[in-house]
């Protein structure tokens, strides 16, 4: 039986490179999704493998159609997937008022649109191999954070996406979960967001710590998991009282917006 394909998204970052390791480690064949081929390659050449060719890099922009359409194209030809992780994402934490109509495309179209887009194109190879989709969301898929309202917004539809089609597909032998870190050490995160996140005590993981989560994940029969238990309790808090939360982001808000002016 040939080797498992795994379609990853965001494969140059931290954590999709992270993820990436682990998944070879487990003998998936990996097609290494993002825009930095240099990166990318990067990435490939560090993974085990055979053959030179074994993993693939493609060089895609999520928020461009065509290039969603060439990765499903892609794995049509292969004729098989049993694997998508749609992890990439971008972020910019900046007062609402100040982003441009460009910025919140930009996180619709890669936050939100291509997950959405690379699930549908890829279904039937997923249908047909009893395949997994882990959608990676954040912390910030649950909890309304300042400054991160863009952000916040195609979490929170992301997580909606995966719970929606989790249940659709439940009569299927597709499995589809959510996946929520807190925040990590990425280039995702400027130094002022790490000087926030030290000022408010908040905790980052390594990229090596959460892709470990993602795996146990993976691996088990739960459709979401979080990574963080002060963060997953915040969201409990935030689902049940909003309040509490309303009041407690209240008395940060002039430290996060005084360091990331």
């Amino acid at each position: 039986m040939s080797a498992p394909i795994a379609v990853l998204t965001g494969a140059s970052g931290g954590i999709g490179s992270a993820i990436a390791k682990r998944l070879a480690a487990r003998n998936y064949r990996l097609i290494l999704l993002g825009r930095d081929l240099p990166a990318l390659e990067q990435v490939r050449q560090q993974l085990p493998s055979d053959e030179a060719s074994y993993h693939l890099a493609l060089q895609v922009d999520l928020s461009k159609d065509a290039d969603i359409s060439r990765v499903v194209d892609l794995l049509g030809d292969i004729g098989r997937c049993d694997l998508l992780v749609n992890n990439a994402g971008v972020n910019t934490m900046v007062p609402f008022g100040s982003l441009s109509k460009c910025d919140l495309d930009a996180a619709l179209a890669v936050n939100v649109r291509a997950p959405m887009l690379l699930t549908q194109g890829l279904l039937p190879l997923l249908q047909q191999s009893g395949g997994t989709i882990v959608n990676i969301g954040s912390s910030f898929g649950a909890i309304g954070y300042p400054l991160q309202a863009q952000y916040c917004a195609t979490k929170f539809a992301l997580r909606g996406f995966s719970e929606a089609l989790a249940r659709e597909l439940s009569d299927t032998q597709v499995r589809v979960k959510y996946f929520a870190p807190r925040a990590t050490q990425t280039a995702i995160n400027s130094d002022k967001v790490t000087a926030l996140n030290k000022a408010l005590g908040n905790a980052m993981d390594t990229p090596e710590y959460v892709a470990e989560e993602f795996m146990r994940l993976l691996d088990s029969d739960e459709r979401r998991r979080s990574v963080g238990a002060k963060e997953s309790f915040f969201a409990k808090i935030n689902a049940l009282l909003p309040k509490v939360v309303d009041n407690a982001l209240a008395k940060q808000l002039a430290t996060i917006k005084q360091l990331m002016r």
